[in-house]
């Protein structure tokens, strides 16, 4: 029978290591954020689930994964970085809040919307250090190391709080000489046969954006990309009719609406926290400052709404 790991045999310091890895997902990435040889982050891990008597980690295709015995524990230790940095606050006399945070959101909203709050947390709180991912693809809390994920629908699962961000529009908008060289389009029907600029449809993985498209059955894809940034430039270069954010495409100088009376979907971004996170003060700052930051801006999110 294995004895139960005793408290004395279980380094605190060696469950930072572990916290560092489970937030980053990588041994290289945490030894350059803890400051150390990858090696050292290896042997301190090896050491933790020795005292343990446990699997606190298992590879993965993206790097490091917690098993589930390693979530409870990184779920329980994750307070240490938090409480090492109030140690630091009060040995200097000081109530900065310190930390760092990593946000991920969806390529666009991460350029116009979530890098200006971001920017501005910095300036008003130095101590906290802000870190934006942005990917097309849905992004998971779990194991992954992000603080703050803002995502296109619902994100499932237990184990994050989600609360919705936002709504915002999706509309057409092409290239005035595109749509000068062709025959008016005053309704729906007039949209057949129009190339439609949108996501790769093998590669559409948000399935609120999928439905998006159903409405616009009679276009065909003519142009497709990963990126909305590409999608926008396609349109304005006259690559086809664009299904693009409005928050990225109206008013923008070479694009114009096209039936924006009729063609308006609304779709959600969901905010979701790790509830785990080490950085809990720094985390309520900057998820606060995206809510504010989508408040003060929701006519660009939303056109007319």
């Amino acid at each position: 029978m294995t004895p139960a790991p005793r408290s004395l045999d279980v380094s605190t310091d060696d469950l930072r290591y572990l916290v560092a890895v489970a937030r980053v997902g990588r041994m290289v990435s945490a030894a350059a954020l803890l400051g150390v040889d990858h090696t050292t982050v290896r042997r301190r891990l090896d050491r933790l689930e020795a005292a343990l008597g446990v699997r606190l980690l298992d590879r993965g295709a993206d790097g490091w994964q917690l098993t589930a015995i390693g979530r409870d524990v990184v779920e329980r230790a994750s307070g240490l970085e938090g409480l090492v940095e109030q140690v630091v606050a009060a040995a200097s006399g000081s109530d900065v809040v310190r930390g760092t945070v990593r946000v991920a959101t969806p390529d666009g909203f991460g350029a116009v919307f979530a890098a200006a709050a971001l920017a501005r947390v910095r300036t008003e709180h130095p101590g906290i250090a802000v870190e934006l991912v942005t990917s097309t693809k849905p992004l998971s809390l779990r194991g992954s190391g992000f603080d703050l994920v803002v995502s296109i629908g619902s994100t499932a699962g237990s184990r994050v709080q989600s609360e919705l961000l936002t709504e915002y529009s999706l509309r057409l908008y092409a290239a005035p000489e595109y749509l000068a060289a062709r025959p008016p389009i005053r309704d729906l029907a007039d949209l057949a046969g129009h190339d439609l600029v949108f996501y790769v449809d093998a590669l559409l993985t948000v399935h609120e954006l999928d439905l998006a498209t159903v409405a616009l059955g009679d276009m065909r894809l003519g142009f497709g990309s990963t990126s909305v940034f590409a999608q926008l430039e396609a349109a304005r270069a006259g690559a086809g009719i664009g299904l693009l954010h409005a928050f990225m495409a109206e008013g923008v100088a070479g694009l114009v609406p096209v039936l924006p009376e009729a063609v308006d979907f609304r779709l959600p971004f969901t905010l979701s926290t790790r509830p785990d996170s080490p950085a809990v003060d720094a985390v309520a700052i900057v998820r606060e400052a995206l809510r504010d930051e989508v408040a003060r801006r929701r006519g660009e999110l939303l056109p007319g709404g």
